[in-house]
């Protein structure tokens, strides 16, 4: 299991929480890396709970096996609240669309769009790769109207998809598609420059948050960078001082 995938029984009888917190891949390479198999192993883990906390913070990733991943919790008989504790963005929305409870805190955002892929081959097989996506698309749309219920209409969900909405707590709820908006938390909504790359309308908000976190980390590395070389100054320091003290003594 990755260690990204947090496993937590809490103090509340039959409770766990788990949590997501990077891209939905097929291959678990990255400690953050989310997999349908290593999702899996994690629920096995849980037991026989009552209520499972599940705290989502992805840019996306895999169609397929975020897809299996919400069909695991549907099929589960916990009951499933849905934290979208920064972003749930592309099929990491679909995840959340598997909670029985969706909490979105004021400063967490939900993107969806209509899928899309990057493909070779002849026509044929480009053909059936744009079919796949409709079908994929079309089990998304399904996906989103069985949680928004009477709040949102077919056609205006294909339009949001079409435009790659990035929607905020309170119009996640607006439109069905999230519970209830919660308190804003530290983890706000951010995204990576990778996916930023793949998205076409990251909104500002997103990508400023991404370059203060990585400024951030910069400084941090920077910072025990220096530590490091004062510690290794020092101890060549020490290492002369004992050299000069020996040769005194002789």
């Amino acid at each position: 299991m990755p260690k990204y995938l947090t496993v937590k029984q809490e103090s509340k009888p039959n409770t766990a929480s788990m949590y997501i917190d990077g891209e939905i891949v097929t291959d678990e390479y990255y400690d953050t890396d989310t997999s349908a198999a290593g999702f899996r192993d994690a629920l096995k883990d849980l037991g026989d709970v009552k209520t499972i906390n599940l705290h989502i913070n992805s840019p996306g990733g895999s169609v397929f096996e975020g897809i299996a991943i919400y069909n695991m919790l549907k099929q589960n008989k916990a009951h499933v609240n849905v934290y979208v504790d920064g972003l749930a963005a592309s099929i990491a929305s679909v995840i959340a669309m598997s909670g029985d409870a969706i909490f979105m805190p004021s400063n967490s955002m939900l993107m969806i769009h209509n899928p899309w892929t990057m493909a070779v081959g002849n026509a044929s097989e480009l053909r059936k790769q744009a079919d796949d996506l409709d079908k994929i698309t079309e089990s998304s749309i399904q996906t989103y109207l069985n949680q928004a219920g009477d709040k949102l209409d077919e056609e205006t969900l294909r339009q949001l998809m079409d435009d790659e909405t990035w929607l905020t707590a309170k119009e996640a709820v607006d439109y069905g598609l999230a519970t209830e908006v919660i308190e804003a938390n530290k983890a706000a909504a951010s995204i990576s420059k990778n996916f930023a790359q793949r998205y076409r309308h990251v909104p500002k908000q997103l990508i400023q948050a991404s370059q203060k976190k990585q400024e951030i980390k910069e400084r941090e590395d920077d910072q025990e960078l220096r530590k490091q070389l004062l510690e290794r100054y020092q101890n060549n320091l020490k290492a002369i001082n004992n050299e000069l003290r020996i040769m005194k003594e002789d």
